[in-house]
């Protein structure tokens, strides 16, 4: 497409991008179990309203903008209160759960070279650990050491103290991770890294506004937050379970001295001093816009609310995928994530007859299975995704047909 010489009038371009959204998945209707999370039609169009105002808005120096300043400070008040992170400690609004963790890495790589002198620094991690550290292992020069985890999926304490050497600057554990679910043992991990003098990272990107109320439920959650002795630093993903515009994630580190080490200042150009908090430079007031009035306007109730449905749809899709002759759950779900795998069909080809029906979700692997992000859109949609389910696997059943493995991220 080239440039028009002429511009198009605003209906004629609102009506084009309708129609090139036309093949989009109903992620509204809850279609989608994965990338996209609904709390109902008014919570959206607050989202929206909220990023709206503030869209113009630019969050890179809040001198000039003080209400995003007072929102971020806000938001980031009502997580440190939910991860029991206490008076000290502090962070920043990210663009996602992507950066969140690349400010993790970074602030244990310049923590190492600043207090230990390390030069050649690696972090140990489970093989379930999100790609992101991948990606910042890959940007930062720091040796992604990845540890086999336990037969049920979670980290393996032992393995991870037996791989930390001098060069170590960080030790990972998710709440839950996500390829399966499952919690893994952070206080064991943590420990390790208390010991040692090595921060700890807890990725809740997909646990941190869910674990807090289904522990307020009465689910047993093991301890994963700032509770736990030797845990510096944690990522909660505001856009998912938050149910918030996408673009807002967060970082929260122990205390503010420990939050220093993910910024950047210069003056070394001719533009005067440049300071910022994570990978972004400008970046729109509208996420954390959006953001604080979500939190606002759902309050503890909400959540509690939402938690519950998005647990209760869960555990039922799970009951419902174990029902079906030749399905297996890989674990028995801890939050509102689970996948599962097929012993007389490719999961794959599962996912594709699926995607035909009008559903979509993650394929993974290894081993080769599909991965279900239950919200709590879907308590209205589970049984009739159970049935379509059934019908799938017996179609690739049928067929012997094979599926392509897809992808969770895409360079397109």
């Amino acid at each position: 497409m080239r440039l028009p010489e002429r511009g198009r009038e605003p209906g004629e371009v609102l009506e084009a991008l309708e129609a090139l959204r036309a093949g989009d998945v109903d992620w509204r209707g809850g279609r989608a179990f994965t990338l996209a999370y609904h709390a109902g039609d008014e919570v959206l169009a607050l989202a929206r309203e909220a990023y709206a105002r503030f869209s113009a808005e630019n969050a890179l120096n809040v001198h000039a903008f003080p209400s995003l300043r007072a929102m971020q400070a806000d938001v980031l008040a009502m997580l440190a209160e939910l991860l029991h992170g206490g008076a000290e400690a502090a962070g920043f609004l990210t663009s996602g759960g992507t950066e969140s963790l690349l400010m993790a890495v970074l602030a244990a790589r310049e923590r190492g070279r600043a207090e230990r002198g390390v030069r050649a620094p690696e972090m140990v991690l489970p093989t379930t650990a999100h790609a992101a550290f991948e990606k910042a292992a890959h940007y930062f020069g720091v040796r992604s050491v990845r540890i086999p985890v336990r037969g049920d999926w979670r980290a393996d304490p032992d393995a991870m103290a037996a791989a930390v050497g001098p060069n170590t600057v960080l030790l990972v554990a998710s709440a839950p991770q996500y390829p399966q679910g499952v919690v893994d043992p952070v206080a064991e991990v943590a420990a390790i890294a208390e010991a040692r003098g090595i921060p700890c990272h807890v990725d809740a990107c997909m646990g941190g506004m869910v674990l807090p109320f289904l522990e307020r439920l009465g689910e047993p959650v093991p301890r994963w937050d700032f509770r736990v002795p030797g845990v510096t630093s944690v990522s909660v993903d505001l856009h998912k379970y938050g149910y918030t515009a996408k673009g807002a994630s967060a970082i929260l580190h122990r205390t503010k001295a420990l939050r220093r080490y993910q910024t950047f200042q210069t003056d070394n150009w001719l533009g005067g001093a440049y300071a910022s908090s994570g990978v972004l430079g400008t970046k729109s007031g509208g996420a954390i816009a959006a953001a604080w009035a979500v939190m606002q306007h759902l309050g503890a109730e909400g959540y509690l609310r939402l938690a519950r449905s998005a647990r209760e749809a869960c555990l039922r899709v799970a009951a419902g995928v174990e029902a079906i002759p030749g399905a297996r759950l890989l674990a028995p779900p801890e939050a509102t994530l689970l996948a599962f795998g097929f012993d007389d069909a490719d999961p794959f080809a599962v996912a594709d007859a699926l995607w035909r029906r009008g559903w979509y979700v993650d394929r993974q692997g290894p081993p080769p299975s599909l991965h279900l992000t239950v919200n709590a859109v879907h308590a209205a949609v589970a049984d009739a995704f159970l049935a379509d389910l059934a019908a799938s696997a017996g179609e690739a059943r049928a067929a012997a047909a094979r599926g392509a493995r897809g992808a969770y991220g895409t360079l397109e």
